[in-house]
């Protein structure tokens, strides 16, 4: 049935490399675009700080308020232009323009205005405009009518640079460089020769930069070729030179913030930086890892960043030297192996970087660390035939973790390879343990681990093209110098020859479920023995899965031409089956229900079902506009308690799904005004202190410990110690470093002035206390005549009140703090200064 509808968010792992990222005026923060959002880093931390949210759609550029440096513009697909104020998260103006923005400029000289890239006529055909910004106090505002400053320009934001006095603007495309001068109101043009005139000539413009103080042109070209172009205004005199390194097209260019070096990179991930502009005074930092789609410098200069295609930033220091990585969800060409979750760290798990396994935090949105799976260096090269990795899979509870990767020339022989990979508690990583060459004649379809005790033998089971499913048992692999265990072939199994093309096992690990092209067949685990067949003719099994808890005698399948069967296991038949072309078909560990997702005419629809009821418990359509390829039930930490009863099964787990165009998107049951992920949730540190997870604990260690005083009663409350006004911690700061003691010395008077007594000391002890502060300082005729005061409070009788007796017990710690500092004070030291 159709109920309430969930909102579909972007929950993370959306492309922080889409445009160039934007530093504070103080280079403190970092902010770059991410999906719907705005993301605020620090860069001393790599916190996301901040998540600006209010786009109902991609957004496209920022760029910082010239006239208010705490201020932030953004636009979007959506239409609108939006401004910030990114040090608290708030949304200070909208302004509707009513074109999909698809780039966003800014001057200090265009005051009240802005400039953005709109596709006004032709789909194809794209203008930079500038936008009055109205003067209102209202929070949203229409924006003034567009004016025209250049036509026919590239919708990349790359394309387009205004120069440092803010007196032109340039853009290229394709062969053509156009600089419009807003003074003379006049567009000047200039154009390369084609590749048509020139062989293996490839001049076509990439990127340009305008220098901070000089009249000087920075272009990109598709031959790697840098070229500075001066006296453009006009038309008959320009010149240009030119600078070459990269041998494959030039990314993005970018000029230092006082002009006197230009950056450069490309596909070589290596960042150039030209100094003075000259061919020969040249610096690298290679190995950055990706190709480098765009480079961003500070206001300030100190810092620079460079964003890459495998969705990552790094911020860069002047010498040249990486100080920070902010590293997003990686976007591979193809995420073969699907969704999975780890079991210990709750971390989504899928394809990286080329031969790699990415862990990836849904809840700090974040990377966590990446496993290399085929161990070989990676060569960028279009026309080389990669080790792909293609199926992987948990077992016993996150301790075992097993891998397939493949590679086949057009007409050579399958390469084939299955790693088994064990979790080492010491290093906090998996470890290899077992590699199989060649486990099947052909293409590997599934692999599926044995879900049982720990104290049963792990089980691993793959199925293949070539028509068999075997089953892998943990053995022993001990010899006379080592005691070890690896994976051996314990089991094949094959059904008429048939395409074996998936597997699953029960929830108890009793039966195991193997798809044979149109037949399903049913395996005893402990004997391995056939028990019984399901053929409905209706087209290749694509997806299999037990139900679960009380739905655990329920056996689903959906076909490839658009069926999904549900199977009795106790009475071997078939229960229902229903049209449905599902893509992704995931079961709920944490309970009955299972999600489907299917194809239609208007995106994907996902249905929500137990396997024991034929009609669906939740509907909801065009959940997205593109095809989903692979999802996932991730179980929650808590569970919530949604009132809505047809949201009951996002109670203990939440859904994530994958579209084609590798979005990452998930449903929440949250109002749109209430944040998603916990980091946005956070305050902004203060001006003096960096945004660190410390920092935020010991936020909340203090706004917990102030709520327990206040609700403590007054009979019951407890002075904790404090250091403000103590006079023996007055006199540790202000005594000089070289004559103070050993730390060592100090911790045990330290340790005990943060100590609670847990009864009064007795009167007996208190006097010889007071005899040792005589006897360390006669002089002080005050603290002589405070210590019997102090005894007699001490001998206070229980039904005193408890706040003076801890109040007098942490005056005199004090006290015994200030003695022995006092006493340091008096030793001569001046024998240290002596040559």
């Amino acid at each position: 049935m159709e109920a309430a509808a969930a909102r579909v968010v972007r929950c993370g792992g959306s492309e922080l490399s889409l445009r160039r990222a934007v530093f504070s005026a103080d280079s403190r923060y970092l902010l770059c675009v991410s999906g719907d959002f705005v993301k605020v880093y620090s860069t001393a931390t790599e916190e996301c700080v901040h998540v600006l949210q209010g786009h109902r759609d991609l957004v496209t550029g920022i760029q910082l308020n010239p006239n208010n440096h705490l201020q932030l513009y953004s636009c979007s697909f959506d239409g609108t232009i939006k401004l910030w104020d990114y040090l608290d998260g708030i949304l200070i103006k909208t302004f509707t323009v009513g074109h999909k923005l698809h780039a966003l400029f800014t001057h200090a000289r265009a005051e009240d205005s802005v400039f953005v890239t709109i596709n006004k006529e032709k789909p194809d055909v794209f203008q930079l405009v500038s936008v009055p910004l109205p003067r209102t106090p209202r929070q949203d505002a229409e924006a003034g009518e567009p004016r025209l400053v250049l036509d026919c320009i590239s919708p990349s934001p790359k394309c387009v640079a205004f120069g440092g006095q803010g007196d032109y603007v340039a853009a290229v495309r394709d062969f053509y460089l156009s600089v419009y001068f807003f003074r003379k109101k006049a567009t000047s043009r200039f154009t390369l020769s084609s590749s048509e005139n020139r062989k293996h000539a490839k001049n076509n413009f990439t990127c340009v930069a305008c220098h901070p103080k000089e009249d000087c042109i920075a272009t990109g070209h598709k031959d790697g070729k840098i070229r500075l172009w001066r006296g453009f205004d006009d038309e008959r005199k320009y010149t240009y030179t030119c600078l070459h390194w990269h041998h494959d097209l030039v990314m993005d260019l970018a000029f230092s913030a006082t002009g006197s070096s230009l950056l450069s990179g490309g596909r070589e991930s290596v960042l150039v930086e030209w100094r003075d502009a000259a061919e020969k005074t040249k610096e690298f930092l290679p190995r950055l890892g990706a190709t480098i789609e765009h480079i961003a410098v500070a206001p300030a200069g100190d810092l620079l960043c460079t964003s890459h295609a495998d969705n990552k930033i790094i911020v860069i220091g002047r010498n040249l030297e990486a100080c920070a990585v902010i590293q997003g969800l990686v976007r591979d060409s193809s995420v073969l192996t699907g969704l999975m979750v780890d079991p210990r760290t709750k971390a989504l798990v899928l394809n990286g970087k080329p031969g790699h396994l990415q862990f990836y935090s849904l809840q700090s949105d974040k990377q966590l660390y990446n496993l290399d799976i085929v161990q070989q260096e990676y060569i960028n090269d279009c026309g080389l035939v990669q080790i792909e990795l293609t199926k992987a899979a948990f077992g016993c509870f996150g301790a075992w973790l097993a891998t397939v990767e493949q590679r086949q020339e057009k007409e050579g022989e399958l390469e084939l390879q299955m790693k088994l990979w064990a979790y080492n508690k010491k290093t906090q990583g998996f470890l290899l343990n077992t590699k199989v060459s060649a486990p099947h004649e052909d293409r590997v379809t599934a692999l599926c681990f044995r879900s049982a005790d720990k104290s049963d033998v792990p089980t691993l089971v793959t199925a293949s093209r070539d028509g068999r499913f075997k089953v892998w048992v943990l053995a022993d692999d001990s010899d006379i110098y080592r005691k070890a265990e690896g994976w051996t072939c314990d089991f094949v199994g094959s059904y008429h020859k048939y395409q074996a093309t998936n597997c699953c096992f029960s929830e108890d690990g009793s039966l195991l479920a193997v798809s044979f092209e149109e037949t399903v067949t049913i395996w005893e685990s402990d004997t391995w023995e056939l028990r019984c067949t399901f053929c409905q003719r209706a087209g290749r099994v694509r997806h299999l899965c037990f139900g679960r808890l009380t739905c655990s005698k329920y056996l689903l399948g959906a076909t490839e031409s658009g069926t999904l069967c549900c199977w009795n296991l106790l009475s071997c038949a078939l229960e229902w089956s229903t049209k449905l072309g599902v893509s992704v078909m995931e079961p709920d560990p944490r309970s009955e229900h299972v999600a489907a997702v299917a194809r239609s005419s208007g995106g994907s629809d996902l249905f929500v079902f137990k396997p024991s009821e034929p009609r669906p418990l939740y509907v909801q359509r065009s959940i997205c506009s593109e095809e989903v390829r692979w999802g996932v039930f991730v179980p929650r930490d808590v569970p919530e308690a949604l009132a809505s009863e047809a949201l009951q099964w996002l109670n203990r787990s939440q859904f994530y799904f994958l579209t084609a165009s590798q979005s990452l998107l998930t449903f929440s049951s949250k109002s749109p005004e209430e944040k998603l992920t916990p980091t946005s949730k956070q305050l902004l540190a203060e001006e003096s202190l960096p945004a660190t997870p410390f920092y935020f604990l010991l936020g909340r260690h203090r706004q917990q410990r102030g709520e327990q005083a206040d609700g403590a009663a007054d009979g019951e409350r407890v002075q904790l110690p404090t250091t403000e006004g103590v006079p023996a911690v007055s006199e540790l700061l202000h005594t000089p470093a070289h004559v103070l003691p050993s730390a060592a010395f100090l911790c045990s008077l330290f340790i005990n002035s943060l100590l609670l007594a847990t009864e009064a000391p007795s009167a007996e002890e208190t006097p010889e206390d007071a005899e040792m502060e005589e006897e360390g300082e006669r002089d002080s005729s005050e603290e002589e005549d405070a210590a019997p005061e102090q005894a007699q409070q001490a001998g206070l009788p229980d039904g005193g009140d408890g706040g003076d007796e801890a109040e007098a017990l942490q005056q005199q710690l004090s006290k015994c703090a200030e003695k022995e500092l006092r006493k340091l004070r008096r030793v001569d030291y001046s024998w240290v200064a002596v040559p």
